[in-house]
């Protein structure tokens, strides 16, 4: 059984604290250079493009949370701005990308196409960004900081940033709903709404958390650690392709 000791004995050695590891180079160094990154973003995509409709809603949350920071709401504040840096840094590779992710690739195939509601690219996003970059951007910030998931704060002000989020997605939610219903004959409202419902930014998160756990104990564990986030890769957009199912005749 000395295999399954050393696998214990490795596991062991993941969950303490490691020797911090420098950010790659182009990190941003600040959410504010983050925000305005995404305000270069806007500016430079036509207001009915998909990608603008998620960037829109990032950049109001980002906001909303370097607000937060600055107001000291967080228990490791330090942990919170690092995370939110290399978090964005993943969505800003995806828009760089000749070939985005497969997780992200649904929603820059669909950008310019008919027959979709803004909400249905904002969801979209969202679902590429948590469901696969988050788990990414947990452990990336906790090895910059040299911090695991199990650091005391770290996953405390996880859960706080949750509930920030889940305080203003029904407010975001509402306002794109809105907005359609001036647009659009309500015909289509009901299938728009089942369509959207069943997404959910704390069912999301949940899962990046514990997804960010796997693949922080599967670091150097190869080939397991790329198979898995390859099939979280194709999962998460298989997901993304079923929030961009066109409704008919939207405009």
């Amino acid at each position: 059984m000395s295999w399954f000791s050393d696998v214990v004995a490795a596991v062991g050695a993941r969950l303490r604290p490691q020797k911090p590891v420098p950010p790659p180079p182009g990190q941003l160094g600040s959410v504010d250079a983050v925000v305005a990154r995404m305000q270069a973003i806007e500016t430079g995509l036509p207001p009915t493009d998909g990608v603008a409709e998620f960037n829109r809603m990032y950049l109001e949350v980002t906001e909303l949370v370097r607000d937060r920071i600055a107001a000291g709401t967080f228990v490791d504040a330090a942990f919170v701005t690092r995370l939110d840096l290399v978090f964005a840094g993943l969505y800003f590779a995806a828009v760089d990308a000749a070939a985005p992710d497969p997780a992200w690739a649904p929603l820059f195939a669909t950008r310019a196409e008919a027959g979709r509601a803004p909400i249905q690219y904002a969801l979209a996003g969202m679902n590429a960004h948590i469901n696969h970059d988050l788990p990414i951007a947990v452990v990336a910030a906790c090895r910059q900081l040299g911090l695991t998931p199990e650091s005391p704060g770290v996953e405390a002000d996880y859960r706080k940033v949750n509930d920030l989020l889940a305080s203003v997605q029904q407010q975001v939610r509402q306002s794109f709903l809105d907005g359609l219903a001036l647009e659009v004959d309500k015909t289509y409202a009901g299938p728009l709404a089942n369509l959207v419902s069943g997404w959910s930014i704390t069912r999301a998160r949940d899962a990046a958390w514990t997804n960010a756990k796997v693949l922080w104990t599967l670091q150097g564990v190869e080939p397991l650690r790329t198979d898995f986030l390859a099939t979280l890769s194709q999962t998460v957009g298989l997901a993304g392709r079923g929030l961009l199912t066109p409704i008919a005749d939207l405009p």
